[in-house]
């Protein structure tokens, strides 16, 4: 998760992409839930606290993401910006369609085995950054084959509802729930 998230928002940095700001952003707070799901097992003091802040905070970063995401898209559809291409970014949002699902299928499993609401909902974040990167991917492919320059910001404000739809559930508790 670190390197997905590191990678992709080094990419983003690098060709201006709203797209994969919106999925590095993502896979980075989804690295801060994983991080709380492996203390939840891990340590036994007050770990439900723990768990609720964490879910909140992230929650609360969803949001502000969401939003800087809309700002960025709109100065690039606007032409204050221009995404270029970013083949480390395809590479990155590649390697995530194949193996985040495959990921959340094994914590999915985990969860039910062990009854942990929280490793439910972190391989629902999970199947869901599997989702995002096809979305960012389509994006990205699109601006690199065609040079449709705004193909990469349509793609990042389509990213915007399921991040605010993740957020809410976050803030909410019922983190997961969306996810089978």
């Amino acid at each position: 998760m670190s390197i997905e998230a590191a990678l992709s928002l080094l990419a983003a940095w690098m060709a201006r992409s709203p797209s994969l700001l919106a999925f590095g952003g993502d896979s980075a707070i989804e690295l801060i839930s994983a991080i709380v799901v492996w203390r939840r097992f891990h340590t036994h003091s007050e770990a439900e606290q723990a768990e609720s802040r964490a879910a909140r905070l992230a929650g609360a970063l969803l949001f502000a993401l969401a939003a800087y995401v809309i700002v960025a898209s709109a100065l690039t559809l606007f032409g204050h910006k221009k995404a270029a291409e970013s083949y480390l970014g395809i590479a990155v949002l590649i390697a995530a369609a194949v193996f985040m699902p495959l990921l959340a299928k094994k914590k999915r499993r985990l969860a039910a085995a062990a009854g942990s609401a929280s490793l439910r909902a972190d391989a629902a974040e999970s199947a869901l950054c599997g989702y995002l990167s096809l979305i960012a991917l389509a994006g990205l492919a699109v601006n690199a084959v065609w040079h449709v320059t705004w193909a990469d910001p349509v793609a990042a404000i389509c990213l915007v509802p399921f991040i605010v739809r993740e957020a809410w559930e976050a803030v909410r508790g019922d983190a997961g729930a969306c996810c089978p």
